[in-house]
């Protein structure tokens, strides 16, 4: 089995309802330990504020006992400039505990976001989402791995908002 074969992408929305933020980190873990089970080892993850973090710290957490690694895919240099504090230490832990670092460019561009999920969805045959709409780079990106033929799980159909 290559590697693609073995890979989850991650995708969602920056703004995660604080109602359904502990209820959806436990559907999210039950998910990456369904895809272990079925053996995906690599994750990747974008590093965005929201839902890519919540990502990224779950497969932390589930790494040592199933055997994970957790990719950081970032866009650019200096992604983290605007987030705050708080963003930015969550931010700069994943990517220090990170098994894999890989930044697709030195400088920002536009269009850079898109190249950096672009990316994820190319060298994975999995993509767990949070989506709730149909505009914006989350839905950008679950569109183009409905293009690939991923496996596509959205976190989002266990909510009614």
């Amino acid at each position: 089995m290559d590697n693609e074969k073995q890979s989850c992408c991650f995708t969602g929305h920056r703004e995660i309802p604080s109602k359904i933020r502990l209820p959806l980190e436990g559907i999210l873990k039950r998910e990456i330990i369904g895809l272990a089970a079925a053996g995906v080892r690599n994750f990747y993850c974008g590093g965005a504020v929201g839902f890519d973090i919540l990502a990224g710290k779950a497969v932390l957490g589930l790494r040592e006992g199933h055997g994970l690694r957790l990719i950081m895919a970032i866009p650019h240099r200096g992604q983290s400039r605007y987030f705050t504090r708080w963003q930015k230490q969550e931010y700069d832990q994943l990517v220090s505990l990170a098994d894999e670092t890989v930044c697709l460019s030195e400088h920002y561009y536009k269009g850079c976001m898109h190249a950096r999920n672009r990316f994820m969805v190319d060298n994975s045959r999995h993509c767990i989402c949070y989506l709730n709409g149909n505009t914006g780079g989350t839905a950008y990106t679950v569109r183009y791995a409905e293009k690939q033929a991923l496996h596509i799980v959205n976190l989002a159909g266990h909510f009614n908002l």
